[in-house]
């Protein structure tokens, strides 16, 4: 009944049926011819169905693999023997990490050689199938969610996958033959066994032993013989070679499999700064030698390399779309992101200018893979295809206005580092720590500081581009319209401006007509670029509605689940547009999408246009609800909440949404390319291991939006010791003390961190 209610519960996930899925014809195999051994499509395997977000080879993961995956997408069971001799699927050999047999079974657990190493555990050899009857399944990687494992996932049986589920193919693992051996199993009966009850498509082992026992039964059938390789030092147990030296030999593996199954770095190697290596010639050798080869280790939730931005369909096309070569298939956690990877984003042309929504805007240039702001930053931006670019206004102390994303230098520069800490003030007006601000030092000492690239993710020890994380050289607004003007792709520049006020009553510096004056010299209202301004002001919105008519966006800085139609319409008095965030339109509660709310139909209702931020490809930026896949997420936004444009810190990934191909199949859509249904997983959990109601997002109301005007440029000249109301402490070396606030900070973030788990 638990299999029943969990395979109902999860239809409610994509907005396509089932049906839809399986019945979803693929472009990639119709019409591409691809540098496979066979010229088709790479097959999509999914690791123990859907693991990266349910458990390990249970009813929930194997349904939802085969909801959000290609047609033929393939169900992988790791292989277990069990005391009488049931083959289980289970990832491990040991069972106590996925499952909650430790509780069940205490103090059972025994120490074994597997492959001449000592473990310690509960060994699937030591129960019976009925033993594992009151056994249930367990998120086995702790840093995926655990919400799941109430759901009492019974562990399943070869049988119980092939005949429930019927995929359009099954492949079984087997990883430790000699393990069993040696506890009086047989692997290799129970294999041919099951080959004659239900169908089976493809079997792999490390062992090349087991694998030559069984070829000769199985030569004929249908099912393929995959030799698996380990790491390259590691020892094979029946020719005693390491797979290193096994993989100069493919004429010796093809004597007894028709393929190999190896790990990606086997093909694209990475190096210790997980920088990618020049391709090796595996694929092609391969092929050469009428082996097939298959990748393993895909997961979008595990750090791989820097060069993909981690953008998890930029590194799958990195394998079947290179111009060189084609794997033959792919093994994956998360088996929605190959199945739109080969179906929808491969072979396009890189002229290709793909739809024309949503509008993609930068957020700090390319601030994903460049420090932002700096011309590195910009230029990575328009060569990704952003079609705005912009540029957050700050002032020097001498009256520059030049792009940074925070009017605190420690942000996005080394200045904490640098002999101009001494200058850290707390301004109350503009935050509650200490900061080292823009306007305290002058454009030629903003110079000599090196940019510093955004970590927001570092308490996951996710980092930005590393080997460029100093690089780049800061902009004025001047340098910033000059090269934006000339950038073909780019339609229009998003300047964003905030602390008006502040600069103006407490500073002398007019950021406002600072802009203006720009933009005039520049000439760019001349230019068929557009101009938007952005701000959370609306006394700043209100100045330039009276002197140009350029875009003018709105920017909510809080999370709202609704907005009064009277305060859209003073919105619409000084705005065309709004910017939001993104939980605005979907909520979340640790992480997991809770609905959607009618802000962006309300806002469209009155004319106005939605813009929403911040777009980040790191997994953790992103609810479980869009499977650790950026892709997904975007096209969610897109598709299911109908957004004018998605702000982002990597615009190269918006941009290549917009070119993929299934966009142009209407209803015909596969389920991949579906939005989530929010709320979806959800509904998923049982109840004890729901988390907390939160309270509802408050109402925009007019008050919020109501500001004074402008306050007139005080003519106090500003001073680089002065315009703070509160001086930081300082240290015994009269170093102010940052470090504490930084501290705090991280340790807030990583608290909140443990608490999704």
């Amino acid at each position: 009944m638990q299999i029943f209610r969990a395979i109902f519960l999860l239809f409610v996930l994509h907005s396509a049926a089932l049906v839809a899925a399986q019945g979803s014809s693929s472009l990639a195999n119709k019409t591409i011819s691809w540098k496979t051994l066979s010229g088709n499509a790479p097959l999509v395997i999914a690791r123990g169905g859907f693991s990266g977000i349910f458990p390990d080879s249970s009813s929930a993961a194997y349904s939802l693999a085969l909801m959000s995956s290609l047609s033929n997408a393939i169900l992988w069971c790791d292989v277990q023997l069990t005391k009488d001799g049931a083959g289980i699927c289970f990832p491990q050999v040991k069972l106590e990490n996925a499952t909650d047999i430790s509780s069940v079974f205490k103090n059972k657990d025994k120490t074994y050689l597997v492959n001449g190493v000592s473990m310690q555990g509960w060994f699937s050899v030591d129960y019976t199938l009925n033993d594992l009857s009151n056994v249930f399944l367990t998120q086995g990687i702790f840093s995926r969610t655990n919400k799941f494992d109430g759901n009492l996932f019974n562990v399943l049986t070869v049988d119980d996958v092939a005949l429930q589920f019927k995929p359009p193919g099954l492949w079984l693992n087997v990883q430790h033959d000699a393990f069993f051996t040696q506890h009086n199993l047989s692997m290799r009966s129970f294999v041919l066994s099951a080959f004659r009850r239900v169908i089976i498509d493809y079997v792999s082992s490390p062992e090349v032993g087991f694998l030559k026992s069984i070829t000769a039964r199985l030569k004929g059938s249908r099912t393929k013989l995959v030799f698996r390789f380990l790491g390259q030092d590691e020892t094979e147990p029946s020719t005693n070679q390491t797979y290193g030296s096994l993989l100069k030999n493919l004429t010796f593996v093809k004597t007894f499999a028709s393929g190999i199954l190896v790990p990606k770095s086997y093909i694209w190697p990475v190096d210790a700064r997980l920088y990618l290596q020049p391709q090796t010639s595996l694929v092609l050798d391969a092929h050469k030698e009428g082996l097939e080869i298959f990748a393993s280790d895909f997961a979008n939730d595990m750090p791989f390399s820097y060069n993909y931005s981690y953008d998890p369909v930029s590194e799958y096309l990195s394998f079947i779309d290179n111009g060189n070569f084609a794997v033959d298939g792919l093994l994956s956690d998360f088996p929605i992101t190959p199945s739109e990877a080969i179906d929808c984003f491969s072979h396009i042309s890189k002229n290709d200018s793909g739809q024309a929504n949503p509008l993609v805007i930068s957020h700090n240039g390319a601030s994903g893979v460049y420090p932002g702001c700096t011309d590195l930053a910009y230029n990575q931006a328009i060569s990704d295809g952003a079609d705005v670019l912009d540029c957050p206004v700050q002032m020097t102390q001498d009256g520059i206005p030049f792009c940074l994303g925070s009017i605190n230098l420690i942000d996005g520069t080394t200045v904490a580092q640098s002999s101009f800490s001494l200058r850290s003030i707390v301004i109350p007006e503009i935050q509650g720590v200490p900061g080292i601000f823009s306007f305290n030092l002058t454009w030629k000492e903003i110079q000599s500081l090196s940019p510093a690239i955004s970590n927001p993710f570092t308490d996951y020890t996710l980092y930005r581009n590393p080997a460029s994380k100093n690089s780049g050289t800061f902009v004025t607004l001047a340098d910033f319209l000059a090269l934006s003007k000339t950038a073909g792709t780019v339609s229009g520049v998003l300047i964003s401006i905030e602390n008006a006020a502040y600069l103006a009553e407490k500073q002398g510096l007019s950021i406002t007509d600072a802009v203006l004056d720009t933009l005039s010299k520049a000439d760019y209202n001349l230019s068929a670029k557009k101009i938007m301004i952005q701000s959370t002001n609306s006394s700043v919105l209100m100045k330039f509605k009276e002197k140009t008519n350029y875009e003018l966006v709105y920017m909510v800085d809080e999370t709202i689940r609704d907005a009064e139609n009277s305060t859209i319409e003073d919105i619409k008095q000084f705005a065309s547009s709004v910017s939001i965030n993104k939980a605005s339109i979907f909520p979340e509660n640790l992480a997991f999408l809770t609905g959607i709310t009618s802000v962006v139909p309300k806002l469209h209702s009155f004319k106005l246009n939605v813009y929403v931020q911040l777009f980040s490809n790191e997994f953790v930026s992103q609810a479980w609800d869009f499977f650790s896949d950026p892709t997904v997420e975007i096209n969610t936004f897109v598709m299911g909440a109908e957004i004018d444009g998605i702000i982002t810190d990597f615009p190269g990934t918006a941009t290549a949404y917009r070119k993929n191909r299934c966009l142009k199949l209407g209803d015909n859509i596969p389920s991949y390319m579906n939005p989530v249904q929010p709320g979806g997983l959800m509904q998923v959990i049982t109840p004890q291991y729901l988390p907390p109601a939160e309270a509802p997002y408050p109402v925009l109301t007019e008050d919020d939006v109501a500001e004074a005007p402008l306050p007139p440029i005080s003519k106090t000249s500003p001073n680089s010791n002065t315009g703070g109301s509160a001086a930081a402490p300082t240290s015994p070396s009269q170093q102010p003390r940052i470090t504490a606030c930084v501290f705090l900070s991280t340790l807030t973030t990583l608290l909140a961190f443990l608490l999704l788990f």
